[in-house]
């Protein structure tokens, strides 16, 4: 029996759990709720914010504020300081730096013991799970798993505490049976130099039986390039023949599917979307025939949604009445995500924004960010509007995008308002031109109040690309100190600061 027969049986009553979502998802966040408060009474937040007397979600939503993290900042600073029984119970020893912003300040988000394995291992368990129930003839456990990881650095000067990537905090502290099935070594793994880490990766795996990779796209697709130039092969099952599934999360995976499709030719490779972040781990694709993912609703996350019209240009929530627990949420309509966790986030606007495809069981599309999006013209362009529009314009003129940005140019003497992209192509189009017209056509389909804008050239003309040189991008995230690890370039923005960085250069 080999180890996946053996790890399917191990899975099975997990699998059988998992139902609960499809016939009482709202008795699971009750309970979340519950927990969270109970435990949390008699820390600094909790008697702040009288939790003794929090018995209902009415209650909750009297006692505590909508909060962003510059509302909970002095709190974490405290913890961060080894003060106890602030946010969560005990003293909080790990911080994943979040990078997850289009603006330089960076986020220091506590990652409590409980957190770490109810909400953030508990999620990577449930992929496994649902993996393994979707595909029978999986052979995941009879070799390697190439998971990517970022780095950390002394917290202060903190006894034991390390602030860091979160993947850095969850492969420090994975379960030693893991290192077993799991490709780079750990000290490869933490090394903070991605170049120097990418290519000891490369040579690490070269020769092991990888049967499973798990990483954000555009860092793993870097690392799988440099396998391919030391194999010299063509395709990637060429080195790794009983490879099967690519675990991905982090960014959207639309702009790159063609260059892995490319790259990984077999007829059996499988994609998994899974919605991970430094705050917790909220969604998983649970279906291969349905890309919307399953909201996980049994960890220690508790949700609260708040309409996109509640929202002001800055992702400040302008009126708090509007705020609903899960059972309020509509189909079909876009909704900033609120989340309170056993990480010490209370009613936390963590600045993703969601779509929900469907309820019991409550399925859901990342959209975008509150504060990723354009909307310097009232045209309201969200990442998921970008994300198809670049589908198809590549698709239409044979172009993959590795990397973009695009911010708005306001009105001067003798220039119209528009979009400026600078995209970085792994493969150019046909023509840069009609590039341009089709993306630009798309997001007049895709979003009537970009089409409203764009009306006979009078509020707005058709957007401009910029051709970006091969490494812009990298350059860019290297001169931040962010290359590797969790950080992605910045998407739409509704000012010019970065893509004024990344022109300049």
């Amino acid at each position: 029996m080999g180890l996946t027969s053996i790890a399917r049986l191990a899975f099975l009553k997990r699998q059988r759990e998992l139902e609960k979502h499809f016939t009482c998802p709202e008795e699971l966040q009750e309970k979340v709720l519950r927990h969270l408060i109970e435990r949390a009474t008699d820390t600094k937040y909790g008697m702040d914010h009288v939790f003794s007397h929090t018995k209902s979600y009415e209650d909750f939503v009297r006692n505590v504020p909508v909060n962003t993290y510059e509302e909970l900042k002095d709190y974490i600073d405290l913890m961060r300081h080894g003060k106890k029984d602030v946010l969560w119970p005990g003293a909080v020893k790990w911080y994943a730096k979040s990078s997850g912003t289009t603006n330089d300040k960076s986020k220091f988000i506590p990652v409590s013991h409980e957190g770490l394995q109810r909400l953030h291992y508990a999620g990577g368990t449930d992929v496994v799970a649902w993996y393994l129930q979707n595909n029978p003839k999986s052979r995941l456990f009879d070799g390697r798993a190439l998971i990517l990881g970022g780095s950390h650095m002394p917290n202060y000067n903190v006894e034991g505490s390390l602030v860091g990537d979160l993947s850095a905090i969850l492969i420090e502290n994975i379960n030693p049976l893991v290192n077993l099935v799991r490709v780079p070594d750990k000290k490869t793994a933490l090394i903070s130099d991605f170049e120097v880490k990418r290519d000891r990766i490369a040579r690490q795996c070269l020769t092991k039986n990888v049967t499973n990779i798990s990483g954000v796209p555009s860092w793993m697709m870097s690392v799988l390039m440099r396998v391919m130039e030391l194999s010299g092969k063509q395709h990637l099952e060429e080195v790794w023949p009983n490879l099967e599934v690519f675990f991905h999360g982090g960014i959207a995976f639309t702009p790159y599917r063609r260059q892995y499709e490319q790259l990984i030719t077999s007829p059996n490779m499988k994609y998994m979307e899974t919605y991970n972040a430094s705050e917790g781990f909220f969604g998983i694709q649970n279906d291969p025939a349905d890309s919307a993912m399953m909201l996980m609703l049994d960890y220690d996350c508790y949700y609260e949604f708040a309409p996109m019209e509640a929202i002001d240009d800055n992702g400040q929530l302008t009126d708090p009445s509007k705020v609903v627990p899960l059972e309020g949420i509509e189909v079909g309509r876009n909704y900033a995500m609120i989340i309170s966790t056993s990480c010490g986030l209370w009613r936390y606007m963590i600045g993703d924004t969601v779509k929900f495809t469907s309820k019991r069981p409550y399925k859901f599309h990342i959209t975008g960010r509150t504060k990723s999006f354009i909307n310097a013209f009232g045209e309201e362009l969200i990442v998921d509007n970008a994300e198809k529009g670049l589908q198809y314009a590549c698709a239409q003129t044979g172009a993959e995008v590795k990397e973009y940005t695009a911010a708005p140019v306001f009105r001067s003497e003798g220039v119209i308002p528009h979009h400026q992209w600078v995209i970085e192509f792994a493969k150019e189009p046909d023509s840069l031109e009609r590039f341009t017209t089709l993306l630009d056509r798309r997001l007049q389909e895709l979003n009537s109040d970009y089409e409203a804008k764009r009306f006979k050239d009078i509020n707005m003309v058709e957007l401009k690309i910029v051709k970006a040189r091969p490494g812009l991008f990298e350059d860019w995230l290297r001169s931040k100190g962010r290359l590797g690890g969790q950080h992605k370039v910045p998407r739409l923005a509704n000012n010019r600061k970065h893509i004024e960085e990344i022109l300049q250069m």
